[in-house]
């Protein structure tokens, strides 16, 4: 299955370039969940190891794409507030776990939850939506969006292009960091818990 996706993806980068990684970041950064982190990675290591794509055009144009697709991703959670975002949740399947997640965190850090939010699986889909829901300053979203956007667009891409030859075991790095992100996450929630229940 992943196999044929990588070639399904890999098959949209030859057809259409750089209009394939500037539509696969507008949608999963305007809430939508689809593999914009995979085709940024597999578009960099084209740059490398076919030189029919730049790494530096790559990087614009993820930058670009990905910042205008989260503010989408913001009007409309501003304009549709909790119920659309109740919808969204249901529609794409986004767990509750991670709104609540999101909410938590833009309760404890603002405005500065979007510039690392694009560094979670799962919340860098619902971050802009979920932004605009909690009628967060436009201003300031717009500038965490941009300086989000700039840092993990031009990393993503940095090491797709660097680790060009490698890249079956790039993926399955990044995948269990995901899974490493979400074990350390559930480990601190179970010792947050303990010391509650300990307190009390």
């Amino acid at each position: 299955m992943a196999h044929q996706l990588l070639d399904l993806l890999r098959g949209y980068l030859a057809d259409y370039g750089y209009w394939a990684v500037a539509l696969a970041l507008l949608l999963e950064n305007a809430g939508i969940p689809v593999p914009g982190e995979t085709i940024l990675l597999l578009a960099s290591f084209h740059a490398y190891s076919e030189h029919r794509l730049r790494l530096p055009y790559i990087i614009l144009v993820g930058i670009f794409a990905a910042t205008t697709g989260d503010n989408i991703g913001f009007w409309m959670g501003y304009r549709g507030g909790r119920p659309l975002l109740e919808r969204y949740q249901n529609v794409l399947r986004i767990s509750r776990t991670t709104i609540e997640r999101g909410e938590r965190l833009f309760a404890e850090y603002g405005a500065a939850t979007i510039f690392f939010a694009r560094f979670i699986a799962g919340l860098r889909i619902a971050a802009g939506p979920l932004a605009g829901v909690l009628r967060m300053d436009w201003k300031k979203f717009a500038l965490y969006n941009f300086l989000g956007a700039t840092v993990w667009v031009s990393a993503i891409a940095t090491v797709g292009y660097v680790f060009g030859r490698q890249w079956e075991v790039l993926v399955g790095v990044l995948k269990r960091l995901d899974i490493a992100a979400v074990i350390a996450a559930v480990l601190l929630i179970a010792y947050l818990w303990w010391r509650y229940r300990r307190a009390g």
